[in-house]
């Protein structure tokens, strides 16, 4: 475990806010690092993608750790770590996988409170996350517990859903609380008023785009882009895959690195 590595990542969250950007590959988290960022998140769904699986789950969880594994090799910055639901059925799997993630030296890590689109039980979801808390102590790894009232959209009141279990995962060990799927103002700064713990937010989820100062001026410490980024490579790829089979032009490549360019941002 890199507690060096932990105690800058969770030093972000005490500040006024801070966008980590989702890297899926070796090569992305390093142009993301050479951008300036100072620290980066894995996002399960751009890993899944790039091996031609969907994301949630699909991808075996021995895959998912080399290549977070690689990520982390190649950047000096931290990198916290989607843990997706943890890759087991049991707590005791949750935290097998949080201290096999943090032997790979990442600072920290998401445990979401889904599977299969369902929401865990909360008792379930706490000790999920106790045995995470337990597998890396405080510290040591930033704990970032998720919670999808909002993103699953079934909970009768996903604002006093959230909230509540927000409270719990606090007290089982977590250091930050993440809500995807809440797109609307009011609602992120009253969640960020009654959250006794940093908020991270994930933009561009939603089709209500909230820039990241706005959502900072509302009480948001952690942005987050999830798979974001992944969908716009990806969605470049298709569109010059189409330039080139429709037209055979390559307009694509305007604004493009050169050749030389990339080689040198990979240090050759």
């Amino acid at each position: 475990m890199s507690t060096d590595s932990a105690a800058a990542l969770l030093a972000l969250h005490a500040g006024p806010g801070f966008v980590i950007p989702n890297a899926w590959d070796a090569g992305s988290a390093r142009i993301l690092e050479q951008v300036g960022f100072p620290a980066i998140a894995t996002t399960s769904a751009g890993i899944a993608w790039s091996y031609g699986v969907p994301d949630g789950n699909a991808l075996d969880p021995e895959t998912m750790f080399a290549r977070i594994g690689e990520i982390v090799d190649a950047v000096s910055v931290p990198v916290s770590a989607d843990l997706e639901a943890g890759y087991g059925d049991t707590p005791d799997d949750v935290g097998r996988t949080v201290s096999l993630v943090a032997e790979l030296g990442v600072a920290g890590g998401n445990i979401e409170d889904t599977i299969d689109g369902r929401l865990f039980d909360v008792e379930e979801a706490v000790g999920r996350l106790v045995a995470a808390r337990a597998a890396a102590p405080r510290g040591t790894f930033v704990l970032n517990a998720r919670t999808d009232a909002f993103f699953i959209g079934d909970a009768a009141d996903p604002f006093a859903e959230t909230v509540e279990r927000a409270h719990r995962y606090i007290d089982a060990g977590a250091d930050s609380i993440f809500v995807p799927g809440v797109n609307d103002e009011e609602s992120i700064r009253r969640l960020a008023a009654s959250i006794p713990a940093p908020l991270n937010i994930v933009a561009g989820l939603a089709s209500n785009i909230i820039p990241a100062p706005t959502l900072f001026s509302l009480g948001v410490r952690r942005v987050s882009v999830g798979g974001g980024l992944a969908r716009a490579a990806l969605s470049l790829v298709e569109r010059a895959g189409r330039e080139l089979r429709e037209t055979g032009t390559l307009g694509f490549l305007d604004g493009a690195l050169a050749y030389g360019e990339v080689q040198r941002r990979f240090g050759a």
